[in-house]
């Protein structure tokens, strides 16, 4: 059949060319169409419950909030884990379904579960779902700057809530604007508890009478003239003024007592969880663009800063925006990098066949046909909605030199045949040699097609893969899967035809060339002493597999290196119950630090959460976004890990772990696991005081590990708590009920947000609280005068009993069992190993009390996920590749022979990577499935140009002898040589550029080029030698000859 398309194809040659202008032009459309991003979106399809609840403490919020909701999603459909965050006055619950789960479909289950929970949760708890978005989606962030000081921090933050981000949320693809730092500008009522004594005033009548007094009302119409008048009422309270004439009631005298008469109303910050700092000058307010899940990154970043650009007009006098994140450079950096390295081997690969061949017509068939592969990969990757990102466009750059494989074979053997003919014949006619032509591409063309199936179909089993690792390396497999099939039909259509076009003329003999000559002069000599000393072959080449079993051993295990984003993050966690004040002062000094190195840009430093579900960071969590110049503005000789090691060098602030880390990479994982290390440790059980013991002899244990550049347990007893307990016989003497002493103190003490003042178009909150002198220290407390309901007063003390106690500054759970987590940050040591022996440490030395667990998680735990499916995903590529060769030789015997000489192939790839001092990863491991496929194809060439000359000799009545046999086989293997050593040179050649490439990407691709180039070292060996070694002893066996 193979055959048949070959020869339709030459005689339709005018369609076959107007089909591929058609095709390059739809290439052309889907490629300048196709998105941008630096990598694969890797995160799990997520939903968010956000749930305030003010002033309420972490442990009020895990009972009556967070466990509730986390317990009634755990019964959705589809869920795979449940995580619950319990924060003072926050809940965060995150729901992580399996994979290929569609996201609003999850929504609007999680939205039907929610309504059945809801009426179950407490009246102040309002659950509402986060953005369609997650912290992966963090694209874009920025600072507003006023150097003129003209402006406030509450003047930013308005001007930030009620204008910029809603402007902001007009840009296609934004999920949400979430605003970080600032000030809240608040309508303080500070009631005086004296006064409301002697008015005999209960505090709840005053917090009645302010949400009574500001409010509108509408009256319908009045016609009047034959119009309409529509009646309002106003009410609303615009000025400070406004508030302190709300009437409260009246006096025994008569006289109205006014708000003014009971409490000082003034203008104030509301109560904040969230700080930003920029370059160690300051507080700011900042901005995060939040991308909506599986839109363009690069679109929407352009898109953003093009509405920014057209609002400068619009900011305040003396206000600039600065940005202190940007994917964009790094999506940027990726692609163009990507682009280079292909372009690179585009030209190498021309070079490669003109040296060859001494033919540069020759040279452009095989260049025409391979952009026209490239083309076609993306026009499916456009319609499939797979983006241009680092591993995408990886897959394609891995498979340049495969592709041409088929150009290169049918355009040596045409040359080949032109060559006999002209030997034998003298010059060939144009008909002849077109004849000639499609004779040498008939007898190539389907073990060609073959060959390149097997490459395409041997990468399926990296589409098994799952989770994260699945998601990471399913455009890379997809990629170069749609490149060989495009390459494996242009082998038996376009290739062919463009033959007819671009082979003419006089053709150089194979000896005119030195290369070749010296190709033939060293191998054809070893190759007979190979022929006659098969079993030694066969025995050094088992001895070669058996020794790398030595370097295999040593390799280190990781689950990918490191990418280098281009940008850093500084997250050190401080002790709990920290203030924000305190952590406004360590913000400043880390970024002040951070700004002395000489390749930072920018130090946009964070404390706590921005006011975004996807981000449920404690007030002591730090979370710093360093930028740094390009690389050509860095110190001479000057690393990202040296950097690393003077940044940590200068920050070393007591109480606090340094941990540094990429941006993205980050948010990946704690997306997925909840660690912000490479690894984490989870620790599960009922009570958090059992559970912070754990944590702690943990983190002692595992500091002892060589590797352990900070491990830091958390601490989930930190809190420090005032505990007031209400004797409810005392309480009923005076009328009072438990709920009612509540209210109290959670509006005298806490603070409570009873209303909103509305100030055009923006909303500023007002507050009732008793001053701050009154409510500072256990005595002031207990002396906190109360007045009932019928007029009499008694301290809170009368009723009460107040003490100090140690608690839970935040309480994590999964899968609604508490947890406590220990952050490990690895230094200049392997994943897998590390973890290997930390593990044997912990379980050695740790006993559990029963009911408790502890898990391994972070990065490791993708990696032994991974590492669990590679175990069959092997065998499954090998299965796979045996089957290819069965329906390629419909023999058993050929099939075996490659199958089993397969691993002999693989001899250099562990040896390189062991050279290299590169860890073993899932990037190594894809790229040893990919060198399978090469290898079995190279195997298959070498056969059949064997069984071709052994049918040629056997044709001609001249295999009766051993000697025959040996000159049928270096007849079929050396006249072979220069498409072999072709072969190797294109795909060394195209595989080159991307192993010692530098640049955004370079650091994943050149692990997954390394076994492939060291794999190129000792598979042609394989089917230069082993194969014919062990062609001969099966074909001796079988023919009986005797050597005369």
């Amino acid at each position: 059949m193979i055959k048949q398309i070959i020869h339709w194809s030459v005689q339709q040659r005018l369609l076959v060319l107007l089909a591929t202008l058609l095709l390059a032009a739809w290439g052309v459309f889907a490629l300048l169409r196709t998105p941008l991003d630096a990598i694969p979106d890797l995160s799990d399809t997520q939903v968010i419950i956000r749930t305030p609840w003010q002033g309420q403490a972490p442990q009020v919020v895990e009972n009556q909030v967070t466990y509730p909701l986390t317990t009634a999603m755990l019964s959705v459909p589809g869920v795979k884990t449940v995580r619950g965050y319990s924060f003072f006055g926050d809940s965060f619950v995150y729901i992580l379904f399996d994979d290929h789960t569609d996201l609003y479909w999850a929504r609007s289950r999680v939205l039907e579960y929610l309504s059945q929970v809801s009426s179950r949760l407490p009246a102040g708890a309002k659950p509402s779902l986060g953005p369609d978005a997650t912290g992966v989606g963090w694209v874009y962030e920025y600072a507003l700057v006023d150097k003129t000081g003209q402006h406030d921090l509450a003047e930013l933050r308005a001007f930030q809530d009620w204008f910029l981000k809603f402007e902001l949320k007009t840009v296609p693809n934004v999920a949400e604007v979430a605003t970080l730092g600032g000030m809240v500008k608040q309508f303080q009522v500070v009631v005086d508890p004296d006064k409301l004594r002697s008015y005999r005033l209960p505090l709840a009548t005053v917090t009645a009478a302010i949400k009574a007094a500001n409010s509108e009302a509408g009256g319908s119409v009045l016609e009047q003239g034959e119009a309409e008048y529509m009646v309002r009422v106003q009410g609303y309270l615009k000025t400070l003024d406004d508030f302190r004439q709300i009437p409260i009631g009246v006096s025994p005298t008569g006289t109205p007592i006014l708000l003014a008469d009971v409490a000082r109303v003034q203008l104030g910050p509301e109560m904040r969880r969230g700080i930003a700092e920029l370059n160690g000058v300051g507080e700011v307010v900042g901005g995060v663009i939040v991308l909506r899940s599986g839109q363009n990154a690069r679109q929407t970043i352009n898109a953003v800063k093009e509405k920014l650009a057209t609002l400068q007009r619009s900011l305040p006098s003396g206000v600039e925006v600065v940005t202190t994140y940007d994917r964009s450079q790094l999506i940027d950096r990726a692609v163009a990098n990507l682009w280079h390295k292909l372009l690179e081997e585009f030209l190498v690969v021309a070079v490669v066949c003109a040296v060859f061949l001494w033919h540069l017509r020759s040279a452009l068939v095989a260049i025409i046909a391979l952009p026209l592969g490239v083309l076609t990969a993306f026009i499916i990757m456009y319609y499939q909605g797979i983006n241009a990102n680092i591993m995408s466009l990886g897959g394609i750059a891995i498979a340049i030199g495969a592709m041409v494989d088929a150009a290169i074979v049918m355009i040596e053997n045409a040359h080949r045949k032109l060559e006999q003919w002209q030997t034998e014949q003298g010059q060939a006619s144009r008909q002849q040699q077109v004849s000639i032509i499609i004779d040498a591409a008939c007898d190539v063309g389907p073990a060609l097609f073959f060959s390149l199936l097997i490459i395409t179909l041997s990468f399926i089993p990296v589409f098994t893969l799952e989770a994260q690792e699945g998601r990471l390396f399913a455009p890379l497999a997809f990629t170069k899967t749609y490149a060989m099939a495009a390459a494996a039909g242009l082998s038996v259509t376009l290739i062919p035809v463009l033959m007819t076009f671009f082979i003419h003329g006089h053709i150089r003999s194979e000896q005119e060339n030195p290369i070749n000559r010296w190709l033939i002069k060293g191998y054809k000599p070893l190759l007979v002493w190979v022929l006659h000393h098969p079993k030694k072959t066969l025995m050094v080449a088992m001895m070669a597999v058996l020794l790398t079993l030595w370097p295999l051993s040593k390799l280190g295990s990781e689950f990918m290196p490191p990418l280098d984003e281009g940008d850093l993050l500084y997250m050190p966690t401080a002790l709990p119950s920290l203030s924000a004040d305190k952590a406004a002062e360590i913000v400043q000094l880390t970024d002040r630090l951070i700004k002395t190195v000489p390749e930072v840009q920018t130090v946009f430093g964070k404390a706590g959460r921005a006011e975004s579900a996807t981000d449920p960071a404690p007030l002591e969590m730090l979370e710093t976004t360093i930028q740094l110049k390009p690389r050509s503005e860095w110190r001479e000789g000057m690393t990202p890990e040296k950097l690393i090691k003077e940044l940590d060098a200068r920050l070393q602030v007591p109480g606090m772990a340094n941990v540094w880390v990429q941006p993205i990479r980050n948010r990946i994982d704690m997306l997925a696991t909840g660690i912000k290390s490479p690894v984490g440790i989870k620790l599960s059980g009922a009570d958090l005081a059992t559970l912070e013991k754990l944590g702690q002899e943990v983190e002692r244990l595992v500091k002892q590990i060589p590797g352990a550049s900070s491990v830091i347990a958390e601490r989930v007893t930190g809190g420090r708590y005032v505990d007031i307990h209400i004797d409810r016989l005392q309480a009923a003497r005076y009328g009072l009920n438990i709920q009612e002493v509540q209210d109290f103190i959670a509006t005298a003490v806490g603070g409570e947000n009873i209303g909103e003042q509305l100030d055009g178009r923006a909303r500023f909150p007002i507050n009732i609280r008793f001053p701050r002198e009154r409510r500072d220290s256990l005595a002031t407390l207990q002396d906190l005068p109360l007045v009932t309901t019928s007029g009499a007063t008694i301290t809170l003390g009368t009723i009460a009993t107040l003490s100090l106690s140690d608690g839970p500054p935040m309480i994590k759970s999964e899968n609604a069992r508490p947890n406590l987590w220990v952050y490990v940050d690895i230094r200049d040591r392997d994943l897998a190993g590390f973890v290997k022996e930390a593990r044997a440490k912990v379980e050695r030395e740790l006993p559990l009390p029963a009911g408790y667990a502890l898990a391994w998680s972070g990065q490791f735990e993708y990696f032994e996920r991974a590492a669990k499916r590679l175990l069959w995903v092997v065998p499954m590529t090998l299965a796979i590749i045996f089957i290819l060769l069965f329906l390629a030789f419909s023999r058993i015997t050929p099939a075996l022979l490659i199958l089993g000489t397969l691993p002999f192939a693989l001899v250099g790839a562990i040896w390189f990577l062991y050279l290299l001092g590169h860890n073993f990863s899932i990037a190594s491991g894809v790229g040893i499935i990919a060198l399978s496929g090469l290898a079995a194809e190279f195997g298959v060439i070498m056969l059949v140009y064997l069984d071709e000359a052994i049918s040629r000799y056997q044709q001609a009545g001249q295999l009766n002898t051993l000697d025959d046999l040996h000159h049928a086989l270096v007849d079929g293997a050396v006249l072979r040589v220069r498409p072999k050593a072709m072969t190797v040179a294109v795909i060394l050649a195209g595989l080159l550029p991307i192993l010692v490439g530098v640049g955004t990407g370079s650091e994943a691709m050149s692990r997954i080029a390394a076994p492939m180039v060291g794999g190129m070292l000792t598979a042609p060996l394989l089917s230069l030698f082993v194969l014919p070694a062990a062609y001969v002893l099966l074909r001796r066996r079988g023919l009986k000859v005797k050597n005369t």
